[in-house]
């Protein structure tokens, strides 16, 4: 972050952080703004994403945060989400990558593996030795994932995994994919998801195809894939064995949902501070642009947005630090996060001006960013429908 930049921690959040999690956040914050941030626009232009950083983001600490054990920290969800909020300081992709690496497939294995698949996969993840993908969301089902039609079917010795999976963060370069899939063989519940399993999925097995989707406007820091299953041959033990239903995936999508409502804060935070730099040099009718009264109003309502964003995602994080944290509580968080984070990148990209479409600034960047993630792992009116269930105790999802 230049050393110019704006101190937006008005309530002052950050004090609530200990000297070892200061240290952390400087040091990912000094690897965004050395590393990553000189290259990214490259990156962008080339529908791509750094893969030769990714073991310096091991070494840092970016994946498996929470986890504890198997070489994994154990910090608090609040550390991570200050990790999450400094890597999309630097872009969404960035921190999409470490979300669907951690908070998806390395908790999916936490969660539901058996104690041979943690003890083999989590150490080679944690350092980015090795990479996961999940993969739930399919071409027909984005936001009904029970309607899936991937299936694994018993054959001798294991499985066959057939189907096909869209939208699916670092699959293209992952070592192991999380698949969900239908299972024959397992009864239903009454709800009738038991049948949904997960399956650990190395990538080199045949019959398994990830084919990279370069015709994004959005997300383009970030290498998102369709995969195919044709007839994939799986074990008995690449069956996650404590997987069963929709709960599992939901359950890892709630870790991630987490890590959005307080990695957007690093994407508006960027946007403000981006801007307020312009204004304080930009001359409009021979003054600088902050000195005018809508200059400030705008900034203003970007910054009251920003702490109001920090004040949720910060008591979420007491919330799961506690064990109290529900979904609720967690959709309110990612969906309200969102919007507020794209109503600064608009008003920011708005007082930018003509240079605002420019890759001088990252304003433009960050907003056409915000529009997948506020889309992915839950789209605003399905994070509405959650909450109008919690607070009617009646269910409008058909």
């Amino acid at each position: 972050m230049p050393a110019d930049s704006p101190d937006l921690d008005l309530y002052r959040f950050d004090d609530r952080l200990s000297t070892e999690d200061l240290e952390l956040r400087d040091r990912i914050r000094a690897f965004v703004d050395e590393r990553f941030l000189p290259v990214v626009n490259e990156y962008w232009d080339r529908h791509d994403f750094p893969v030769d950083l990714v073991r310096e983001m091991g070494d840092l600490g970016c994946f498996g945060a929470t986890i504890d054990g198997w070489g994994c920290p154990g910090l608090t969800p609040r550390t991570n989400g200050v990790i999450m909020r400094e890597l999309e300081r630097g872009d969404s992709g960035l921190r999409t990558m470490a979300s669907v690496q951690s908070s998806l497939a390395m908790n999916a294995v936490r969660f539901f593996g058996s104690d041979a698949q943690r003890d083999h996969w989590l150490p080679l993840m944690r350092t980015g030795e090795a990479l996961g993908c999940f993969g739930l969301t399919e071409p027909g089902f984005g936001s009904n994932p029970g309607g899936m039609t991937t299936t694994a079917r018993r054959v001798d010795g294991g499985w066959s995994l057939s189907g096909n999976k869209m939208w699916i963060g670092n699959a293209d370069i992952a070592d192991v994919a999380i698949v969900w899939a239908k299972a024959e063989g397992f009864d239903d519940d009454p709800e009738g998801s038991r049948a949904i399993r997960g399956f650990l999925v190395p990538t080199d097995r045949p019959g398994f195809k990830a084919e990279l989707i370069r015709n994004k406007y959005s997300l383009r820091v970030a290498r998102t894939s369709r995969i195919e299953f044709d007839d994939v041959p799986l074990t008995h033990d690449d069956l996650l064995p404590e997987s069963g239903g929709l709960r599992s995936p939901l359950t890892c999508l709630d870790q991630a949902r987490f890590g959005i409502a307080w990695g957007v804060i690093g994407a508006a935070e960027a946007c403000l501070q981006d801007v307020v730099r312009h204004a304080g040099v930009r001359e409009v009718f021979g003054r600088t642009l902050d000195h005018y009264q809508l200059t400030q109003d705008k900034m203003s309502e970007c910054w009251i947005r920003i702490v109001q964003m920090q004040a949720i995602a910060d008591r979420l994080a007491d919330l799961k630090e506690a064990g109290d944290g529900t979904g609720p509580q967690v959709s309110l968080a990612k969906t309200s996060a969102c919007e507020s984070a794209q109503i600064v990148a608009r008003l920011c990209r708005d007082l930018l001006g003509g240079v605002g479409i420019l890759d001088d600034h990252c304003v433009m960047r960050h907003m056409i960013n915000l529009e997948s993630v506020a889309t992915y792992e839950g789209t605003r009116d399905i994070h509405r429908l959650v909450l109008g269930r919690e607070l009617t105790g009646t269910s409008a999802f058909f």
